[in-house]
């Protein structure tokens, strides 16, 4: 029996180790579960697709160094977060704000002065 859990989706394409541990320590400090799978696709497919199977509606997309947050119900490419060649403290911020937006909290700057 396959039982889906209230997860992040995490879908990614070649994705930069260091920045990918960075996004899950993220999720992981505001306490939500997260699920990395490993698919096809250019950035904003696979943060809308990891948004629509993500059973709390919140997705993360990651080519390479390239990120992008994004919501169930938002049109493809309508990214709440986008991040080219981020900082590890925008990459944790930006898997916290995907966690604070399923638990309807404020969200963290990714952008700024570090």
């Amino acid at each position: 029996m396959v039982v889906n859990r209230p997860t992040i989706m995490i879908y990614v394409h070649e994705p930069d180790e260091d920045l990918l541990r960075e996004v899950c320590a993220g999720i992981e400090e505001e306490g939500v579960l997260y699920q990395v799978q490993t698919h096809e696709g250019d950035l904003d497919g696979l943060a809308y697709e990891a948004a629509a199977e993500s059973m709390l509606g919140s997705g993360i997309g990651m080519c390479g160094a390239r990120l992008a947050m994004q919501m169930q119900r938002l049109p493809r490419g309508k990214n709440v977060f986008e991040l080219d060649m981020p900082s590890f403290r925008q990459c944790r911020n930006l898997g916290a704000n995907s966690a604070r937006a399923v638990k309807k909290l404020p969200f963290k700057p990714v952008s700024g002065p570090e």
